[in-house]
């Protein structure tokens, strides 16, 4: 009997040790390595889910998914171990990194395009231009009223991105510079929800994404300087930054395959199709 014992522990010995390897013949394990995760930002939401339409034509075992959150979200993600691809506006923060050193994750972020914060109105406003110094005055309550600014209206209804959001670490950063954004800003969780606020609401006044510009929205300019590939790339459009993937390591396997093709000229192309601004 306990020859019998000894014979079945060495025997389930032996297929523990051979399962990792016997497990990939199976079609599940297969289509686990083939499935890559992304979660994040809303301003890269509308890239990612392009390249992601065009990855998968071309590898057709490929199994790519995609959502939003807000950059904070994506980073955290990556830091715990819940995605491949954690999607960002902004660059990580110092306590992100320390977070993620305790936890035994490298996270690093590989440019995959560039954007321009465009500053919008309702298309009724009469509004043309705003200096970087008048839009932190609006945002932090130093102007309340659209006559203050020499065009008709009533009180600013101030649109902003929610503290999640990396659009809003940038905006804050570039245009508030340590300023409190005023205490009734509308704090919205993407960049299509303050595109429409914006469109609905006469005295609104908001920030979006250069790939969610449209006709029914109206950009200013900032400092005389409009919102566009080119002034995003030559530094002359002061509300400029680029857009992230952050991966746990430099990017392997499906990941790295995929930013590859962001990184290809077919990937830049959907980029600048999207309405972002390619790094190339």
């Amino acid at each position: 009997m306990k020859n019998i014992n000894k014979l079945i522990g060495a025997a389930a010995v032996v297929m523990m040790l051979a399962a990792p390897a016997f497990a990939w013949n199976f079609p599940w394990a297969q289509k686990a390595a083939n499935k890559l995760n992304m979660t994040g930002s809303t301003t890269v939401l509308p890239i990612a889910q392009a390249e992601a339409e065009a990855f998968m034509k071309s590898n057709k075992e490929a199994d790519v998914s995609v959502s939003g959150g807000g950059s904070g979200v994506g980073i955290a993600a990556v830091i715990d171990g819940s995605t491949d691809i954690g999607n960002s506006s902004r660059p990580i923060k110092s306590k992100e990194i320390v977070t993620a050193k305790q936890k035994g994750v490298n996270p690093v972020g590989t440019i995959i395009a560039n954007d321009g914060i465009a500053v919008v109105v309702n298309k009724g406003n009469k509004l043309e231009a705003l200096s970087l110094d008048q839009l932190k005055a609006i945002y932090s309550g130093e102007i309340t009223k659209w006559s203050q600014l020499g065009v008709e209206g009533d009180t600013i209804v101030i649109v902003s991105r929610d503290t999640a959001s990396g659009t809003f670490e940038v905006f804050n950063e570039l245009v508030l510079k340590g300023a409190k954004l005023r205490t009734d800003s509308l704090m919205l969780a993407s960049n299509k929800e303050v595109a429409e606020t914006v469109m609905k609401t006469p005295g609104a006044i908001g920030y979006v994404g250069l790939g969610y510009l449209s006709s029914d929205l109206k950009a200013v300019t900032v400092n005389g300087v409009m919102p566009s590939d080119s002034t995003v790339l030559d530094g002359t459009y002061k509300l400029a930054r680029p857009l992230f993937m952050y991966t746990n390591g430099e990017p392997s396997g499906l990941a790295k395959t995929f930013i590859d093709f962001i990184l290809s000229d077919e990937g830049q192309k959907i980029v600048k199709e999207s309405g972002f601004v390619k790094i190339k």
